[in-house]
């Protein structure tokens, strides 16, 4: 089985690290100096997968694996690479961040041989360094079909223990089709501070998640992807009752919120095709004043 090293073990990096070693595969998980004579060896998920402990290496760098997932929130990229050598001797590098642009980032980093994009849908979140907890009754993996001759087994590992996972052979498609989702429930639901059925069922918030999607498609369909603004919508309403974004999270907690990773496309997008997307820039205005972050004026 491939080796494996999680860069950024939050909820995101905690999951799919503990379900690769749930799998059988050797996983590392890449944690700060500071905090690795504390850390745990035994990454602890709570899941509708199942609640179980594997064990688990700790480095302070990027080991020599196969594949090295990268789980960091976008406003920590930057500095997480810090721990990830110039020319990393991996076969793959897969990053799961929110948004769009961290991909030229990275392929400037390590070149565009050995970058497979991904996305990840889920609600999962670290309660406590090591402990994972999997909220959401799913988790959707996209994965760039490049990636399919290396990956392939690890994903029908994932598959087996319960996420929902396929290859996508078009990669605008396959990073636009997470933004279209993510950015209205992330912008909406931060500036309401509410859950998805509380915004369901007030006729003015539901009517904004709509307004929003459908500014996000346009921008995502000038940029090559194939999405479908009626599909999202629907998508959307089917969701769990209970669910928050991590945004919404981010900001309660008086954290960075991933603002410019989310919105920063999308109205970068829309600037470069004439596209408007008058909802888009209020929402990621008022959450820019809501977190006290400086002004988007890099984003329009």
């Amino acid at each position: 089985m491939l080796r494996h090293a999680i860069l950024g073990v939050g909820g995101v990096g905690g999951l799919v690290g503990a379900c690769l070693a749930r799998s059988g595969a050797a996983v590392t998980l890449v944690v700060r100096p500071s905090a690795l004579s504390s850390y745990s060896q035994q990454l602890r998920l709570e899941s509708p997968f199942g609640s179980f402990s594997v064990p688990v290496e700790l480095a302070s760098t990027v080991p020599e694996v196969d594949v090295v997932w990268i789980a960091v929130k976008a406003t920590q990229l930057n500095s997480a690479l810090s721990s990830f050598p110039a020319n990393p001797s991996v076969s793959a590098i897969v990053p799961l961040l929110n948004g769009i642009e961290h991909i030229a980032v990275l392929r400037a980093h390590y070149g565009s041989g050995c970058v497979i994009p991904a996305t990840i849908a889920v609600e999962s979140e670290r309660v406590s360094p090591g402990h994972i907890v999997h909220r959401s009754p799913f988790a959707r993996l996209n994965v760039w079909s490049r990636g399919r001759e290396l990956l392939q087994e690890t994903v029908a590992h994932l598959q087996k223990i319960g996420f929902n996972c396929r290859f996508v052979d078009d990669e605008p498609t396959l990073l636009w089709s997470k933004l279209v989702f993510l950015a209205p429930l992330a912008l909406v639901s931060t500036v309401t501070g509410k859950t998805t059925g509380e915004m369901f069922a007030n006729p003015d918030w539901w009517q904004q998640l709509q307004d929003c999607v459908r500014e996000v498609c346009a921008v995502a369909q000038a940029e090559h992807a194939t999405v479908d603004a009626e599909a999202v919508i629907s998508t959307i309403r089917a969701l769990p009752g209970n669910m928050r974004s991590s945004m919404q999270k981010d900001v309660a907690q008086r954290k960075q919120p991933e603002l410019d990773g989310i919105a920063g496309p999308i109205l970068r997008g829309g600037a470069r095709h004439g596209i408007d997307v008058p909802v888009v820039r209020r929402l990621a205005n008022e959450i820019a004043q809501m977190a006290q972050t400086s002004p988007l004026s890099n984003i329009g």
